[in-house]
């Protein structure tokens, strides 16, 4: 199997720490650019400190969004870590940076700064709020972009409070966003007729988690009023959600009429096609609590394998209701090979979900390199790229400006 390596030539600068950014440069790692990540001094990257821990006092946080990176500690701050910072800027095609807007100016590393030593490079600045409006400047987090996006309106049961989205929705949408930009700009540069220039993404998790709602949005608009709380049904479509079984909970998804037929005889009441309250979806979300209570009595009636086999018999679209570690055991996913694992120097081997997607039979992640120890690179990235020596690193390590990790290939 061949690796698939779309990006390989290409070389990404990663100042981002936590979530959004650090995942949109593992899934630019994973299509064969060279990540080099930037971290400070003394604990790095902040969520190296998030517990649970690997042997070795790995982070698993930082293990799940770190793969297929370098690690060179540099001290931003000092005069000379921006000089050696601006020296790797002039040897990349991208930097990636999810500071507060205003933080890479106050330092000395601005866009203009940037563009100033490499006339073609791309720089993707992830933030709350973007680089405009009056929240420009406030903090936020993933949880905050669910509050203001309108998220958090639409999650949980009717009547209940507005819930979060278990999964963090605006950073990793905001990663998400971020390739899809950055390959773009990329595009941009390697097609024009001549250089393109410096190009400048500014890319909010508000805006990217927003964008996400797709018809919500648009029924927002159209209405005027906002869609309420529908728990684990749909808004336009009935039955499309989740049932009790005698021993779990099983989804049922009638997107399309097709299948309603199907699913009537597969609970053996091939007569609700023929009643008026349910022939059409439009009669079936005005009778939605009348048909979703006598579905619940039908299916709690077996088990959740019985109904698996029955509607898997009848073509009727399903789904039970698993755990987090019971879907990674599923046959499906082993079939798809989609659990890969790294070598990692102090965890050990480490199982962990590769890129969900193959390239004529081949995953991106067939090439995986473990996340680094704090530093690891350092004198590996400023020899290769900067031509540093010995002498220069062993002063520029005195001073502060620089720290190497351990060598885990050392004896």
């Amino acid at each position: 199997m061949n690796d698939v390596t779309m990006l390989n030539g290409i070389r990404v600068l990663d100042l981002s720490r936590v979530l959004a950014g650090p995942f949109c440069t593992q899934i630019l790692g994973d299509l064969g650019a060279d990540v080099i990540k930037v971290e400070e001094p003394g604990r790095g990257d902040e969520v190296r400190t998030i517990a649970p821990y690997y042997p070795g006092g790995e982070s698993h946080y930082f293990l799940s969004l770190n793969r297929n990176k370098r690690s060179v500690v540099i001290d931003l701050k000092s005069s000379q870590g921006r000089e050696l910072l601006l020296d790797l800027v002039r040897c990349c095609d991208v930097v990636v940076e999810n500071f507060r807007p205003g933080v890479l100016d106050r330092l000395g590393l601005s866009f203009d700064d940037m563009s100033a030593v490499n006339h073609d490079i791309i720089l993707c600045s992830i933030s709350g709020f973007g680089r405009d409006g009056a929240l420009r400047d406030a903090p936020a987090f993933d949880l905050v972009a669910q509050a203001r996006s309108g998220v958090m309106s639409v999650t949980g049961e009717p009547g209940e409070p507005p819930g979060k989205a278990s999964l963090p929705l605006g950073d990793l949408g905001g990663g998400l966003w971020g390739v899809i930009a950055i390959q773009a700009a990329l595009r941009r540069r390697d097609t024009a007729d001549g250089p393109s220039g410096p190009q400048h993404i500014d890319l909010s998790l508000l805006d990217g988690l927003i964008a996400l709602q797709g018809y919500l949005n648009q029924l927002a608009l159209l209405t005027g009023q906002p869609p309420p709380q529908i728990g684990s049904d749909h808004h336009h479509v009935v039955p499309y959600g989740r049932f009790r079984c005698k021993d779990g909970y099983l989804v049922v998804a009638i997107l399309v009429e097709g299948f309603w037929e199907k699913f009537c005889r597969a609970i053996g009441r091939p007569d609700l096609c023929h009643d008026e309250r349910f022939a059409s979806n439009t009669a079936r979300r005005r009778n939605r609590t009348e048909l979703t209570e006598l579905i619940g009595e039908i299916l709690c009636t077996r088990t959740r394998a019985e109904w698996e086999k029955i509607l898997g018999d009848e073509d009727v679209p399903h789904g039970p209701v698993l755990d987090i570690v019971e879907a990674l055991e599923q046959e499906q996913v082993s079939a798809h090979g989609l659990i890969g694992q790294f070598d990692h120097p102090t965890a050990g081997v480490v199982d962990v979900v590769g890129t969900p997607f193959r390239v004529d039979g081949a995953r991106p992640t067939s090439r995986m390199r473990p996340p680094p120890l704090l530093g690891q690179h350092t004198t590996e990235v400023l020899t290769e790229l900067l031509g540093r020596d010995e002498q220069e690193l062993a002063s520029l390590r005195r001073s502060g400006v620089v720290a190497s990790g351990p060598d885990p290939t050392s004896p």
